[in-house]
């Protein structure tokens, strides 16, 4: 049986588990309320809690999208060890003060925050739904770059025996019955399995890699042959491009619906503190090594600059495959925990998203089974919205990373500022991000990305701040989740 053959066999006996798991978690039910569905009735510990929030962190804008960035950028890319360590920087401003009020009032989804903090007069709605509506299309969009991971992993691994549209409408048809069934609860479940496979998969790949090219430093010395550019220095735009990407991901990133979802699931607070504990270790054993393992795949392969770089990962399983009965098992595994990391993320922004749009934008609340299954449906809509843009295969991951979180850091004064300053008002907030995402929207639109190596959501921040800044201090309101 060769790598393609025991791919789909290994891939088959995946798909067999997660579905038996969406049963277990189905079965496992304390209600049909949305707290219990989408948040596993708030009893997530300290080890599963870890687990998911490692699959969910590393997906496959890590496993695919990293490793060709890296292997376009060369070693410049290694910043991006820097801004997954931000992150959990970022969540120690966050946690503390956010954690007791969703105990207290019973968060399910962001905008319960929102609601909490800025009131239900006509701004404190209009910002709710505008925080929705951007960290729904975050949501989408980070849905669809797993869809056309899925897609591009399948296909590269299994030599086209499973087709990249095949891979992309099947595996979103599994994610769907899996979380539509069990709910956080399945997700989970499966992220922890799906951790560990990961990282045991990784750290094995490089492995393999640096032992078959003379280790770290021969790699270096033939990666500045090959392509000399690859190992310069930075000039002045580039170090104010790691800058601005440290900011950009390190803020944005803290404030995914289904990051903070998983504050409020988690079982106590030393639960939590105990798994961003863990958490802070995890970008040297994951992001540390994709960027290795893309760097060490320059001199390794030929591939085009654009998005078949994006292919790295799964072109090196197929190499490894060719090495003999071990390097194919050992290709296989890591396949299957690729894969399954991919369908982590997947798997929770599908959740996130029903629950968002079903209490953040229709405006519902309470712990309704009716909003529940109305999550569950919306959630299945946009999926299948979302399938046929995912069969455009032209875009880079990392472009995608780049445009969502241009979005999403807009959201950031309403949450890590606004849960600090209690003067922050609600006008002042929502007409900061309007004025933020015009600014980066509109510049992305006229083909301008940066400036002078800045991200134009990063300088759309900027703005947006200052008026937040600037607003609240001529009307203010005192928050009863600032200062509590």
């Amino acid at each position: 049986m060769n790598f393609s053959e025991l791919g789909l066999l290994a891939l088959g006996v995946y798909v067999a588990i997660l579905i038996a798991v969406g049963e277990i978690a189905n079965r496992s039910r304390r209600g049909q309320s949305p707290s219990d569905h989408f948040l596993g009735g708030r009893e997530l510990g300290v080890f599963v809690l870890f687990l998911t929030l490692y699959a969910t962190a590393y997906s496959g804008n890590s496993l695919l999208g990293y490793p060709g960035k890296a292997y376009r950028a060369g070693f410049s890319f290694v910043m991006a060890t820097g801004f997954m360590m931000a992150i959990i920087v970022v969540f120690h401003a966050l946690v503390p003060r956010l954690r007791p009020a969703a105990v207290q009032r019973g968060y399910v989804t962001p905008g319960d925050y929102i609601r909490d903090r800025f009131g239900e007069d006509r701004a404190g709605q209009l910002l709710r739904l505008a925080v929705g509506v951007l960290m729904a299309l975050a949501l989408a969009n980070f849905l669809l770059a797993q869809l056309k991971a899925m897609g591009e992993v399948a296909s590269l691994v299994t030599g086209d025996l499973i087709p990249y549209t095949v891979g992309v409408v099947g595996l979103a048809a599994m994610i769907l019955f899996y979380e539509t069934r069990g709910g956080m609860r399945a997700v989970a479940w499966t992220d922890a399995a799906q951790g560990i496979l990961m990282a045991v998969g990784l750290m094995t790949l490089l492995a393999w890699l640096l032992s078959g090219s003379g280790g770290m430093s021969n790699v270096t010395l033939e990666v500045a042959r090959v392509r000399p550019e690859a190992v310069a220095v930075p000039d002045a735009a580039g170090c104010a491009n790691w800058f601005s990407t440290i900011v950009l991901l390190g803020l944005a990133s803290v404030i995914y619906p289904q990051a903070i979802q998983r504050i409020y699931a988690a079982r106590t607070g030393r639960a939590l503190s105990q798994s961003f504990a863990w958490m802070a270790f995890m970008p040297l054993i994951t992001t540390l090594v994709v960027t290795l393992i893309g760097i060490a795949a320059i001199p390794r392969l030929d591939l085009a600059s654009g998005a078949a770089a994006d292919g790295v990962m799964p072109v090196l399983l197929r190499e490894w495959a060719e090495q003999g009965t071990l390097g194919t098992i050992a290709a296989v595994v890591v396949f299957i925990g690729a894969l399954s990391a991919i369908m982590s993320t997947a798997d929770s922004c599908l959740l996130s998203l029903g629950s968002l749009l079903a209490r953040d934008l229709l405006g519902q609340t309470g712990e309704s089974a009716q909003q529940a299954r109305l999550g569950k449906i919306l959630a299945a809509v946009i999926l299948v919205a979302i399938i046929p843009l995912a069969l455009e295969r032209d875009l880079t991951l990392w472009r995608l990373i780049e445009l969502k979180m241009e979005l999403l850091i807009q959201c950031v004064p309403a949450f890590l500022l606004g849960i600090h300053w209690g003067r922050q008002s609600a006008a002042a907030t929502l007409a900061g991000l309007v004025a933020g995402t015009a600014f980066a929207v509109g510049l992305t639109l006229s083909g301008v990305a940066q400036w002078g190596g800045v991200h134009v959501g990063v300088i759309g921040l900027g703005l947006n701040a200052t008026i937040v800044w600037l607003g609240s201090l001529l009307r203010g309101r005192v928050s009863t989740v600032a200062t509590a």
